[in-house]
Order: C-alpha cells, then structure tokens, then sequence
C-alpha cells in the first residue's frame, strides 16, 4: 500500500491534515479525485468560451455572450460570468475588477519593461490556464524560461489551490537551478507566502505583471494558445490520466523538436542547452524613461539596456492628438 492509499475522506480528519501526516503533497491526491461535472448544458458552453477565449482574450463576459448568442446559445452574463470564474478566465485588458490579487498578499511590481533577457536563466514565469476534457476540467500551470522559451516544468490539478504551483516551482529549482528574475500575474497562487516565499528562500527578484498590461507575460499565453491548438483541441481527452501522459508527450515534442521562429527554427532545447539564437525584450510604450533592472545583466551579447531606453523611447512617440497604445510590444514573434 502507497502512502497515497492512507488518505481518505470520511475520516473524521481533513485532506489537508492526513497529507501533512502522510508526507504526500495535496495536488497528488486532488489529482486522482474526478471532476465534478455533471451539467451538460455547462460543458457545452465551458468547451466554447474556452475555444473563443484562446482565439480572442480580450474578451470578457459581454462580449462572451453575444458570442454565444451569435452561435444559437442564449445565457446571461451572470452565467457567464460563473463559468468564465470557474475556468479561471479574465479578459486581457483593462477594466473593473480584473484579476484581482488577495487582499491580504503583498504585490510586486513588474520589473522586465525594456530589460533584455541575453541569456539562459535570466527570467523564468508563469502562469495558470484551464484545460477541458471529456467530463470535466483541469488546471495546468507551467514555468517558462524566456531567453529560450523552453518549459521548464509543469503540473495539473483540478483545483486552484497554490499547492500544485508551489510544486511545480521547486521542481524547476532541483533541475534547472534559479533565475534572477521570476514573473507571474497577480492570482493568489503566486501572490501566497507559499509562493513567493520559496523565491524569497532562493534569492530570486520577484516581479508581477500590471493590471490591464496584456503582454507583460506574453511568452506564457503564447505557449497556452499553442498547447490548446496543437493538442488539446486535437485530441479531446477523458481523463487527468489522458490529459497527464498526453501533455508530457506534447512538452517532450515543443522542447525537443517543433522548431520556433523566433529562435531562427531551432529547439527551445538547443537554444537553452547552447546559451545561442534566444532572447526576448518587453518594449514599454508609455513613454516614460525605462527604469533600470535591480539585478545586473552581465549580458555577453551586443544588447544593452541604454539601446532598450533608445528603442523604447523612438517606438513609444505618437503623433499630435493621437492616444497612446494601452499595451506594450514585444521584440520577438511567436
């Protein structure tokens, strides 16, 4: 009998306890639970809004249901709004109420605006994205290395509880060593003390996207877009089972062989294990002067931060009377 055996409900004795008791972490053991579905009309409308999101995440919940009203399904926004919250969804644009952080957790501010990442291990995020299966759904956080777009680690849970973050997070610190910089959103996974404390331990400068800034982590919704059109949607799968083995063949392939544009079509594995062809830059088109990074560069390549000030600052002017954008851009395609 495994230790995962010993926990239990009807115990008298929590999950949280008997895991603790037991040694064995909780997204273990929340992964083996089935998902709670049992709505079809729900699923129906979960699988679309999860489609239109990935094609288009600016859009909120207005916009959700004239979409599906569009596509013959009337709902309210209140309904909507339920889903979009249980899957974790939020408009990628300014507004109201929009990924708001726990009120209790410290937020930090974002510190990548017009910093060059020049090499492997400079800047490490990542982000939470909901995935749909046959019955069901899932959480899937990953960890993504920016100089080389090489995903690091990742897990699945069909909770949203920090646990199975925190442990996604240790596991790239045993394999891959630590970044100078982690990026994550505001969610209360990664604005925890269980969180940021493990970067605290490490010594990491902890940065947070700002509210209604689109890009700050682009590299990660990039990465959900191309895992949900190039397997999830394909493949359709039942299970956390089947949704496990199928995303570790799917990350083995993205790391290993599909080639990259925007690393010359080479590997995220070539590119990290030989420090060449990667990088990336988030241009700020504020106009503001770019504020220099806490931690040192020592880049070895001909990118400076005075030439991101430079380009920041010729690509962020605007014509007379003419409104800024509300985003930021970035160096690099997908």
């Amino acid at each position: 009998m495994t230790r995962q055996a010993w926990v239990g409900a009807g115990s008298g004795v929590s999950v949280v306890q008997q895991c603790a008791l037991a040694g064995v972490s909780r997204a273990t053991i929340y992964a083996h639970q089935k998902p709670r579905w049992t709505n079809e009309s729900d699923l129906m409308l979960t699988r679309l809004i999860d489609e239109e999101y990935t094609r288009h995440p600016f859009y909120g919940s207005r916009k959700m249901v004239i979409f599906l009203g569009t596509a013959g399904h009337a709902v309210n926004r209140k309904r909507v709004q339920r889903l979009m919250r249980q899957m974790g969804l939020v408009a990628m644009a300014p507004g109201p109420n929009t990924s708001r952080a726990h009120p209790e957790h410290q937020v930090y501010p974002y510190l990548l605006r017009g910093v060059p990442v020049t090499r492997p291990n400079q800047v490490w995020s990542t982000d939470i994205t909901y995935i749909r299966l046959a019955r069901g759904f899932a959480y899937l956080v990953a960890i993504i290395e920016w100089y080389s777009r090489r995903v690091l680690s990742w897990r699945i849970s069909n909770s949203m509880e920090a646990v199975f973050c925190v442990d996604c997070l240790e596991e790239s610190l045993r394999a891959h060593g630590k970044p100078e910089i982690f990026n994550s959103d505001q969610g209360a996974q990664f604005t925890s003390e269980a969180f940021t404390g493990v970067l605290k331990r490490e010594g990491i400068a902890i940065s947070m996207d700002g509210r209604g800034r689109a890009f700050d982590n682009i590299f990660v919704e990039r990465l959900w877009r191309s895992v949900k059109h190039e397997d999830v949607y394909l493949k359709g799968y039942a299970t956390m089972g089947d949704l496990t083995v199928g995303l570790a063949e799917y990350f083995a392939f993205y790391n290993g062989e599909r080639p990259h544009q925007s690393l010359g079509q080479q590997t995220p594995d070539v590119v990290y294990r030989t420090a060449t062809g990667g990088g990336a830059l988030i241009l700020d088109k504020f106009g503001g002067a770019v504020e220099e990074s806490p931690v040192p560069l020592r880049s070895t390549g001909n990118s400076s931060t005075a030439e991101a000030k430079s380009t920041a600052t010729a690509r962020s002017k605007a014509k007379p009377g003419q409104r800024r954008p509300a985003a930021c851009d970035v160096e690099c395609v997908a």
